[in-house]
């Protein structure tokens, strides 16, 4: 976005805004998350809780990185449970943060609609990530709809410079405005790098706790009071940013203006140059003098956002003449490509020029579960034994495509076990149904749908794949791990005593790998008439650490291309050119190879055998 000159100017003027001490400075590349963790640290965090969810995990880990001493930094169990903790801090007197995606503000928005109520006493800021184009998510969704909702203001940094100065700036205005702040930021800023210029810490003297229990206690004669409080925040949080310079007007062409946001605006800039542009740096509220005086300066008026139509429909309410939508997608990713075909789509550019397209077509690869995953094992079985299963949020996931195919339904995180049990219940099911979870997932929000399962006597099995870690984000630790975010040792889970605990009669642990016991054990759950849970048990082979053991190989002259071994979906497993009776042989990449014993235990033929170990000399 800037060129070195240009950084300092802007940095110059974040500085003004934010108060940050240039003085000892540093400029170097940071990831937008990165940059994040940063401006949450120069701001004085005290507390920062999260759960991971891509795009928004390393935001803890790099808070993770500052001492100790500094703040606590932790991974929660879930998100509402992050937004509590870092609640509970803002009643304690000290700046406080969670992060999460944009799922994740769904299971947090209970405690977010009652605190927007409260206000803060320290600094909340909650830093949401969302995910155009769905890179990594369920699903696509705006989190601006929220901030609306909620009535707490949305900052919307554009590269890895503002997602530090925002950030900064975001702790100021909470208490400034006595409300939590949101900054909003989203896959591509997330994880893309730029220059950032970098301040000192603040130290901030506690201010203890608020004794005042009317703004406090949200019963509702309290509650009545405070909802008149939001209303005149935010009038004054618009009053704040008619002169704020988080609203930046880049005076250009009288034909055209454009309103913009976010990474969108970097688009923008690269594609219309010349034109007049209103960069907002919150989307929510709007300074509405600001936008009506551009307005009046052009012709004509665009908008360009992602996702939904937030700002443009707001405009249309003010009475303003704009476009937006009609020229650009409401779904997906923006990039300069689709920023061009709008402003095309508008005539303000003539038609690119088509390339000559090579016919080439790239390699398929089939999103697979990686190399001896020791989930592939429990979805084999369901499939041979003609279960109906609900599955979950995880990479686990995967086993709903060829070869495994056996996953019928997967909603959101957490919620297999509940749709087992509603299946369970309507009674018309004539096929053993399964629930399946990692153990991630269990502990974030699979605890109180086993508890209802029980309680409601519904005839489920729940397979409980416990990998040891939250191996969909990267390996980061959870209460089942014993190490919390910093590594330390902490108290461990004992899955057994917990399920026991609520009620569950019929449990068993077994190893994922041992094939045998795996069928054995799962066609046992699933004929006992009430909840039984099967814990499969066995670490993540990529996450903390690399597990491999001694590689396995195929007799070919054995091999007769029955293709049991396929069925497992391993990506170390291919077929080969050489035939038996019409069918492909297949081989084993001994590089990619683990050493998990599945194939050869699921093998026909006896061909699969592991690779000799080489005789010393």
């Amino acid at each position: 976005m800037f060129q070195p000159g240009e950084l300092k100017v802007y940095s110059d003027h974040m500085a003004a805004t934010t108060g940050r001490d240039d003085s000892q400075s540093s400029i170097r590349p940071m990831m937008g998350n990165e940059a994040i963790a940063r401006g949450a640290w120069e701001a004085g965090v005290k507390v920062a809780a999260a759960y991971p969810g891509t795009p928004s995990t390393e935001i803890m880990e790099n808070l993770a990185k500052y001492p100790a001493q500094d703040l606590h930094a932790e991974w929660s169990t879930n998100e509402k449970v992050a937004l509590d903790v870092a609640i509970g801090g803002s009643f304690a007197g000290v700046r406080s943060l969670t992060s999460m995606k944009h799922v994740g503000l769904n299971v947090a928005s209970d405690s977010l609609m009652s605190q927007t109520y409260i206000g803060v006493n320290g600094a909340l800021v909650l830093v949401v990530c969302d995910d155009p184009g769905i890179h990594s998510s369920q699903n696509e969704q705006d989190t601006r709809i929220f901030g609306q909702l909620a009535m707490v203001p949305v900052l919307e940094p554009t590269d890895a410079q503002e997602a530090l100065d925002f950030t900064r700036l975001a702790f100021d205005l909470s208490e400034q405005f006595d409300t939590p702040v949101i900054v909003r930021s989203t896959t591509r800023l997330s994880h893309t790098r730029s220059l950032v210029q970098t301040g000192e810490r603040v130290e901030l003297e506690c201010k203890g706790f608020l004794e005042e229990p009317r703004k406090n206690v949200m019963i509702p004669g309290h509650a009545r009071l405070r909802h008149g409080a939001l209303i005149e925040r935010e009038q004054l949080l618009r009053d704040y940013l008619e002169t704020s310079e988080l609203i930046r007007w880049e005076p250009g062409s009288e034909e055209v203006g454009i309103i913009t946001l976010s990474t969108a605006y970097t688009y923008v800039k690269e594609m219309m140059p010349e034109a007049s542009v209103l960069k907002l740096g919150a989307s929510y509220p709007l300074p509405e003098a600001k936008i009506r005086e551009f307005c009046v300066s052009v012709k004509r008026v665009i908008v360009v956002e992602e996702l939904e139509p937030i700002v443009e429909n707001a405009l249309k309410v003010m009475g303003l003449k704009v476009e937006g939508k009609a020229l650009f997608p409401r779904e997906g990713e923006f990039s300069t490509e689709v920023v061009r075909e709008g402003f095309e789509k508008a005539g303000l550019l003539p038609p690119s020029v088509k390339l000559e397209t090579i016919d080439v077509q790239p390699m398929a690869r089939p999103p697979l579960l990686c190399a001896g995953c020791p989930h592939t094992s429990a979805y084999m079985a369901l499939r041979a034994l003609n279960s109906r299963v609900s599955g979950d949020i995880g990479c686990y996931t995967l086993a709903a495509v060829e070869p495994l195919k056996a996953i019928d339904t997967s909603v959101a995180m957490g919620s297999s076990i509940a749709n087992a049990t509603g299946i369970a219940l309507a009674g018309t099911e004539p096929r053993p149904i399964v629930a399946t979870i990692g153990d991630s997932t269990f502990l974030h929000a699979g605890i109180p749908p086993l508890i209802n399962a029980v309680y409601n006597n519904a005839n489920i099995t729940v397979v409980l794949l416990d990998n040891h870690i939250t191996a969909m984000t990267g390996g980061q630790n959870h209460p089942g791990t014993g190490r919390n975010l910093r590594g330390e040792e902490t108290h461990k889970i004992d899955y057994d005593a917990l399920i026991k605990s609520v009620g569950v009669k019929w449990i068993k642990t077994i190893d994922s790998y041992n094939m045998g016991s795996v069928y054995q054990s799962l066609r046992e759950a699933t004929e006992y008439k009430g909840v039984a849970v099967v814990i499969l048990d066995r670490p993540c082979v990529l996450d903390p650490v690399k597990l491999k053991g001694p590689p396995f190989q195929v007799n070919a002259e054995a091999c007769t291309g029955c293709q049991t071994c396929m069925n497992l979906g391993c990506p170390a497993i291919s077929w080969t050119d050489e035939l038996y009776e019409g069918h492909h042989k297949v081989t084993i990449d001994e590089a990619a190879c683990i050493g998990c014993s599945l194939c050869a235990q699921v093998s026909s033929t006896n061909c699969i055998e592991p690779v000799a170990a080489p005789q010393k000399s």
